[in-house]
């Protein structure tokens, strides 16, 4: 069960990475322009630009390697970190995992990032996407 979580949880996270690296490079989809893509994706309140690309390859970067930390959790892959390391880093994302996926639902989180279609796509898809690594991330805690 562990080694399949541990997939799962890579893979989706190796797609919104590549996602981020396409963005990154001025990829578009699936907005149709930039604005659109934007507050589509981020969603603070009157947004029209995307991210510069040194930050955007940076989340991509960091998002990936979340997924390497479920791999290795699994023991799928080795990394240079002793196992109490690994323990903490696999905590450390089913906090921050979870946080993002409850602050979908709070008002606070909601009134800045307020742009449409972001603030329904986060209720819809963003938020709950959060809220499932989250829980895998904290399945593989244990």
């Amino acid at each position: 069960m562990i080694t399949g979580l541990a997939v799962s949880i890579f893979v989706v996270l190796t797609i919104v990475a590549l996602l981020h690296a396409y963005w990154a490079f001025g990829g578009r989809w699936p907005g149709h322009d930039e604005p659109s893509l934007a507050r589509m994706v981020v969603g603070s309140k009157g947004i029209t630009t995307m991210p510069a690309r040194g930050p955007t390859l940076a989340v991509a970067v960091v998002i990936f390697l979340a997924g390497v930390v479920a791999l290795a959790r699994a023991d799928l892959v080795a990394v240079p970190l002793p196992p109490m390391l690994r323990s903490v880093a696999v905590t450390a994302l089913a906090v921050v995992f979870l946080g993002r996926g409850i602050a979908s639902f709070t008002p606070w989180f909601r009134a800045s990032q307020s742009e449409e279609p972001f603030a329904t796509l986060d209720r819809r898809l963003y938020g709950p996407l959060c809220l499932a690594l989250g829980t895998g991330f904290a399945v593989l805690v244990a």
